[in-house]
């Protein structure tokens, strides 16, 4: 039995259908709102991360887990925990757990350390686990500009290894189908190519039609831009400029070829993720 978390979204979404197309798989998705579930012929449960006692009881039965990280919130590290001991609780004996390339207690990119703190959880269970360290998603990139499209943030001339959410999901299906070839594996998911934010965005731009470009900010104006335009809380705040102070400082220009070994084909581009 294996569940996949996270269905309603595209991460989730791909790796659920890929799976559910597959006769050989007994699949169970777990979701927060049942109407929101995709039709397939498979077991679906409800509950939200942060519900200790629905998480045991819709995970109960469940071999492997796709764990797809909670959505940005200033408890999430208490709801990744929550969930986490449900799942050790149910008896479910393996995690894949969506992670972000360098996750450490000290990460620039402050949602880095959010997964840390999971990955530390699970490994705490004694479960057997294996981490997908995803880069930022290349397929987004355009959701970072303005209405004039302008991407604005402090990352100078570092570069980063944008990979596609499509690669993301072809990896999780890959080690989903053979999960113990993959326990107590860490792979780190990334595009073809680093490139810096001036040249993502011209790439992006182009692939949808649309001009976009990037235009540098130091720290102190980035946060001030965002206070301007934003009632958002100081973490929030935090995680949006730590964003691109993460790429300035080199920290995500690591291109592995962890994708295409897993996946048996080549990492999308920015171009192939935004026009598939």
């Amino acid at each position: 039995m294996i569940a996949i978390t996270g269905a309603t979204g595209a991460v989730g979404g791909l790796v659920a259908r890929a799976l559910a197309e597959d006769l050989r798989t007994d699949l169970r998705l777990v979701v927060r709102d049942l109407s929101r579930a995709p039709d397939y012929d498979t077991d679906v449960r409800a509950c939200t991360y942060g519900d200790e006692e629905a998480s045991i009881a819709a995970l109960r039965g469940v071999d492997t887990l796709f764990m797809v990280s909670a959505a940005e919130a200033e408890d999430r590290r208490e709801q990744h925990r929550t969930f986490i001991r449900a799942a050790a609780a149910a008896g479910v004996g393996h995690v894949v757990y969506t992670s972000f390339a360098g996750a450490a207690a000290d990460a620039t990119f402050v949602l880095a350390r959010d997964h840390h703190d999971a990955e530390a959880a699970i490994r705490e269970t004694g479960m057997a686990h294996t981490f997908l360290r995803d880069n930022f998603y290349s397929d987004l990139l355009p959701h970072f500009a303005d209405e004039a499209g302008v991407i604005r943030g402090p990352a100078g001339a570092g570069r980063f290894a944008a990979v596609a959410r499509a690669d993301v999901a072809d990896a999780a299906v890959a080690v989903l189908r053979s999960p113990a070839e993959h326990a107590g594996a860490t792979y780190t998911l990334t595009g073809p190519e680093a490139l810096t934010m001036t040249e993502a965005a011209a790439r992006a731009g182009a692939a949808i039609g649309r001009p976009l470009r990037f235009e540098d900010e130091t720290v102190e104006e980035a946060y001030a831009s965002r206070r301007a335009a934003y009632d958002a809380e100081q973490w929030q705040l935090d995680a949006w400029v730590s964003t691109y102070t993460a790429i300035a400082e080199g920290s995500l220009a690591e291109v592995t070829d962890d994708v295409p070994r897993l996946t048996g084909h080549p990492a999308r581009s920015i171009e192939d993720a935004l026009t598939r």
